[in-house]
């Protein structure tokens, strides 16, 4: 069986807990409001690793928003993005004149969101913000930073509360760092 526990066993340590995050997504729910209020605003998910994140700060936020889905494609091995980017799935809303909020799991390179900034700035938004649950900067390859962070985490192999390898993983209510010998072994 390979429930929750088995999970577990493959990760070195728990970098971030369920609660820590938690109270973190809260914060970050409560300060958007307070940034936005008033205004015309479309929170977007960038699918998969986002998902979660996503709903918990959409729940955390106060003001009146849409909210929309991308999906995105970054070519390479699980460990590192090519930086050759593919939406996979567009946004169905028009974000002319309106504040876009990113919704994004992880920032480590920045190529993907770089890409991403440079696409939908071109539909003219009046705004246009990344809001990152995780930022790993010792990775960036691009000047770029989130506008809103959850946590700053060390160059490790992340996984749960929405980031996975493989596909596996994004189910767990915390964020772990995978072992080195599970993601060495594929």
């Amino acid at each position: 069986m390979r429930g929750k526990e088995f999970m577990a066993q493959n990760l070195s340590e728990v970098l971030l807990s369920e609660e820590q995050i938690k109270q973190r997504v809260h914060e970050l729910g409560e300060q958007i409001s307070k940034d936005y209020e008033g205004k015309d605003v479309i929170l977007v998910c960038i699918l998969k690793g986002a998902c979660i994140f996503f709903s918990d700060l959409a729940r955390a936020m106060t003001i009146h928003m849409q909210m929309d889905f991308m999906g995105i494609s970054s070519y390479g091995n699980a460990q590192k993005t090519s930086g050759i980017v593919r939406i996979t799935r567009d946004m169905d809303l028009s974000i002319t004149d309106k504040h876009v909020i990113i919704a994004e799991d992880i920032m480590d390179s920045g190529l993907t969101l770089t890409h991403l900034t440079k696409l939908l700035s071109s539909r003219n938004p009046a705004s246009l913000r990344i809001c990152c649950l995780l930022d790993k900067p010792e990775r960036r390859e691009c000047e770029i930073t989130p506008d809103y962070c959850g946590f700053i985490v060390p160059n490790k192999f992340v996984v749960g509360y929405g980031l996975d390898y493989c596909g596996e993983y994004r189910n767990l209510p915390y964020v772990g760092v995978l072992k080195k010998e599970v993601y060495s072994e594929k």
